[in-house]
């Protein structure tokens, strides 16, 4: 279960790069940047698996759910968008809290894929699964509202 591994990496590493980097040179470290650039290459990421894991994604729906296919092609271009945005500053607040709402809209899916044994990305496990994607969520959610939503995040100054 290589995915979640590389989707903490692809967030963190932003942001521990650019924390490195302000060290060194003495700099202000804008927090939120770098974390919505972490973010935003999660995003990103989760776009591809849409893309490239296409039937896998449309196994996690349940049967009854029409335009399955059409569903994970539209929810994989929500997640471009919201990628991409998360790069460009003017937009980085609203495209966090569209994130946000995105991973508390797309978690019933995992919750059915996983009692299911259905889908990809570890689902087959079962039920087992959620004991890892759940705190997984709940890392992506706190990172996304305490990182680069709350207004208070703004840069680390040093003393």
């Amino acid at each position: 279960m290589l995915t979640p591994i590389i989707i903490l990496f692809l967030l963190s590493s932003p942001l521990a790069i650019a924390f490195v980097y302000s060290k060194i040179n003495s700099n202000n470290l804008d927090i939120r940047k770098y974390a919505s650039w972490g973010l935003g290459m999660a995003f990103i990421f989760f776009f591809m698996g849409h893309i490239v894991k296409a039937q896998g994604m449309v196994e996690m729906l349940p049967p009854w759910v029409p335009f399955r296919l059409a569903i994970i092609y539209a929810t994989g271009l929500l997640e471009l968008l919201i990628g991409i945005t998360l790069f460009m500053p003017k937009y980085q607040f609203i495209a966090a809290k569209l994130a946000i709402a995105v991973f508390v809209v797309f978690f019933p899916a995992n919750i059915y894929a996983a009692l299911n044994s259905t889908g990809l990305g570890g689902h087959q496990w079962g039920p087992v699964y959620l004991a890892i994607r759940g705190p997984l969520q709940m890392i992506l959610v706190a990172w996304t509202y305490f990182l680069c939503v709350k207004r208070d995040v703004k840069a680390l100054k040093r003393n």
